[in-house]
């Protein structure tokens, strides 16, 4: 299971500027602010921008200021490969240090959609006694409790984070990671493939577009 949510891209406008300095090319520029106060590429500008990412990474530094900044719920074990992308990206994730005890645990705390039924059936007794663990710590504030919790967690556990990227690192992430054997991958792959001007400033770039 992963979930995307509030996802918001921005800083198109100094990026193309920036894009357009080491030629001077500034009034060649046709994008706008539109009534509503929204940033709105135009068609040079997209083309411009849409040659240097063909040119590949040296030429396309431009894209690695444009910000993206969304939140993602996702297993353990998928942040885990997540935690990979650590070059230019940031993450500020809810604690299971300070919150697990918050709480009951529930089943759908936990991505559980690819289980057989047995394996459904682990899954109930561990948040069993996770819950129980919960409970008594709750109660005693006895923090072998709490251990017991920390250390017996699933990593099917889910977990939001805030995460900021760029552009640069969506390519990165797509080409390693769209023909990846988790379906969590293909959800963020497909979503990256929805951001504003992708067509032009990511898809280009993308070895493994299917």
């Amino acid at each position: 299971m992963l979930r995307i949510e509030r996802g918001c891209a921005m800083n198109f406008d100094n990026a193309i500027r920036g894009a357009r300095n080491p030629m001077n090319s500034w009034e060649k520029s046709d994008s706008y602010y539109d009534d509503a106060g929204s940033f709105v590429m135009g068609e040079a500008d997209l083309a411009f921008g849409e040659g240097l990412v063909k040119a590949g990474p040296d030429h396309r530094k431009f894209i690695r200021q444009i910000f993206v900044s969304v939140d993602i719920t996702a297993p353990l074990y998928w942040w885990k490969e997540f935690d990979t992308y650590k070059v230019g990206t940031v993450a500020n994730s809810c604690s299971t240090m300070h919150k697990i005890h918050s709480k009951p645990f529930e089943r759908d705390d936990f991505s559980h959609d690819k289980m057989s039924p047995a394996a459904l059936e682990c899954l109930d007794v561990t948040i069993g006694y996770l819950e129980k663990a919960r409970a008594a710590f709750v109660e005693t504030k006895e923090k072998s409790y709490w251990h017991d919790m920390i250390q017996l967690l699933p990593t099917s556990f889910n977990q939001m984070r805030t995460v900021t990227l760029n552009y640069e690192n969506l390519i990165n992430i797509y080409n390693a990671r769209c023909n990846h054997k988790l379906d969590e991958w293909h959800v963020l792959c497909d979503w990256i493939l929805t951001l504003p001007y992708a067509d032009r400033f990511i898809a280009p770039a993308l070895r493994n577009k299917e």
